[in-house]
C-alpha cells in the first residue's frame, strides 16, 4: 500500500513524491555505509591506515577497529605498527570487550617491551580484568587476576603516579574476596556443614587478617566447632569438644567484650556439661 505524507506546509504529498524522497534518504544512507566499506575492501594500505586513525579520533570504535585489524598486518616490523597495535587494544577496551583488551593491551607489552606505552598497557590489562570482576556472590578468576596484574605493575613501577590507584582497587577487590570467603563460611554453617565452615572461617582469617569481620568469624567458628561436636559419633564427641574449649578460649582472648559474650558463654557451659557426661 503506499502512503501519502504532508509537506513542511502541511499539503498532502502524493505517492509519488514521496517514494521519491523515500528513494533520496535510501541512497544517501547507502552512499554513508559504502564509504567504511569502500575503504575496507580497498586493499590500499595507505588508505585504510588513514582512515582507521580518522575513525579512531572521532570515537568510531567499531570501525576504527575492524580497519586497524586490516592495517596491523600491513605495517607489521614498521614504525606505525606501535601506534597501531595499541590503539587496537584500546579500542577493544573502548568497546567494552574486555577479555580481548586484556589480551591484546598484554601482547601488546610483551611485544612491544621498549615502548614508552609499555608501562600504560599493563596497566589497562590489569583495568580490563578489573571491569570484568564481579560481584562476590560469582566466581572470582578476573578478581584475582586483576589483583596479581595491579600487584605487579607495583612493584615494576613503584614510583609510578597511578600506584595509589592501583593500591585503591587491590583493597576493592581484596574486600570482594574477604565477603565471598565470609560468605561460603557462612553457607557451609548454615547447612550443617561445620567442620567445613570452621576450615573456612580458619583460612579467611589467615588470608584476611584485618578483617573487621574477626570477631564474627571467630564466633561462628566457636558455634560450628560446638555443633560439630554435638552431631558427632560417640568416638570422636571428646575430641571435638575439647576442641571447642579451645575456640572458646581463643575467642574470649581476642574479643573480651564482645557482643556475643552471652551466647559464648552459654556454649561454652554447655560444652562443660557434655564433657562431663562423657567422663562419667
Amino acid at each position: 500500500m503506499k502512503l501519502w505524507s504532508f509537506d513542511r506546509n502541511n499539503v498532502l504529498l502524493p505517492p509519488m513524491k514521496n517514494s521519491f524522497l523515500l528513494f533520496i534518504i535510501l541512497i544517501c544512507l547507502s552512499a554513508c555505509k559504502s564509504e567504511f566499506e569502500m575503504v575496507r575492501t580497498s586493499n590500499d594500505p595507505s588508505r585504510i591506515y588513514n582512515r582507521a586513525l580518522k575513525y579512531y579520533a572521532n570515537e568510531d570504535w567499531d570501525k576504527a577497529r575492524s580497519l586497524l585489524e586490516l592495517s596491523i598486518p600491513n605495517f607489521r616490523g614498521k614504525e606505525e605498527a606501535e601506534e597501531l597495535y595499541f590503539k587496537y587494544a584500546q579500542c577493544y577496551y573502548n568497546l567494552g570487550e574486555y577479555i580481548l583488551a586484556a589480551h591484546y593491551f598484554n601482547s601488546f607489552s610483551n611485544t612491544f617491551y621498549n615502548s614508552d606505552k609499555k608501562q600504560e598497557a599493563e596497566f589497562m590489562s590489569a583495568f580490563s580484568n578489573y571491569e570484568l570482576s564481579p560481584n562476590s556472590k560469582l566466581d572470582q578468576t578476573y578478581t584475582k587476576k586483576a589483583i596479581e596484574e595491579f600487584q605487579r605493575y607495583v612493584n615494576t613501577y613503584p614510583r609510578s603516579e597511578r600506584v595509589g590507584e592501583c593500591n585503591s582497587l587491590i583493597d576493592e577487590m581484596r574486600a570482594k574476596l574477604e565477603l565471598k570467603a565470609f560468605d561460603q563460611g557462612k553457607l557451609y554453617y548454615n547447612i550443617g556443614q561445620y567442620q567445613s565452615a570452621v576450615k573456612s572461617f580458619s583460612n579467611l582469617l589467615t588470608e584476611y587478617p584485618d578483617t573487621k569481620r574477626a570477631e564474627e568469624v571467630r564466633f561462628l567458628m566457636l558455634k560450628s566447632s560446638f555443633e560439630l561436636a554435638r552431631k558427632s559419633i560417640y568416638e570422636k564427641k571428646r575430641e571435638r569438644y575439647e576442641e571447642t574449649i579451645k575456640q572458646h578460649n581463643k575467642f574470649t582472648k581476642k574479643h573480651p567484650a564482645s557482643k556475643f559474650a552471652n551466647e559464648a558463654a552459654q556454649i561454652i557451659q554447655n560444652t562443660e556439661n557434655e564433657l562431663k557426661k562423657l567422663k562419667a
